[in-house]
């Protein structure tokens, strides 16, 4: 299993970064390949999310359920089509701020190999190469244009970045 983790503080309370992240359509403001995102529900466990990727010669609907919630701690999710994937965002009150982490873990080797339609001659593992990387950069994106968006002005943000 892949791991992605992307920490950092943001400096309102936790309640209020909580209801920020429960946004989840507002996310496509925020992503460069993620243009548009539908959901099914009110947010709560259940609801469901259709996000629309595009990237390099390839376009991509993924479907994801939010699992379970912590108000104001914890948002859990998993991708229901195609990958074996699971995240969550965590809140945590701290000492200079609230501590907001974003942690996704995934199996590439679980991709459906006719979830995509490439172009001849590319390999899925050959894309799954390539995105990798751009997991760990859209993770860290997301997470700085939240910050700035929550707190309403640019600052340089400390980013923790783990993988695995």
């Amino acid at each position: 299993m892949d791991t992605v983790e992307v920490t950092t503080v943001v400096y309102l309370p936790p309640e209020e970064v909580y209801e920020f992240l429960l946004d989840f359509p507002g996310y496509a403001r925020y992503s460069e390949h993620l243009t548009d995102v539908r959901q099914h529900g009110d947010g709560d466990p259940g609801t469901e999310y259709e996000l629309d990727f595009a990237w390099w010669k390839l376009d991509y609907t993924a479907r994801s359920r939010v699992t379970d919630v912590d108000r104001p701690h914890r948002i859990d999710w998993r991708i229901i089509k195609d990958i074996d994937a699971v995240g969550q965002w965590l809140v945590e009150p701290g000492d200079e701020g609230t501590e907001v982490t974003l942690r996704v873990e995934y199996h590439p080797d679980s991709a459906d190999d006719n979830a995509l339609s490439l172009p001849r001659f590319v390999s899925l593992d050959w894309v799954i190469e390539k995105v990798k990387p751009k997991v760990q950069a859209e993770a860290e994106r997301v997470v700085r244009r939240i910050v700035h968006d929550l707190e309403g002005e640019r600052r340089d943000v400390t980013i923790e970045i783990e993988t695995a």
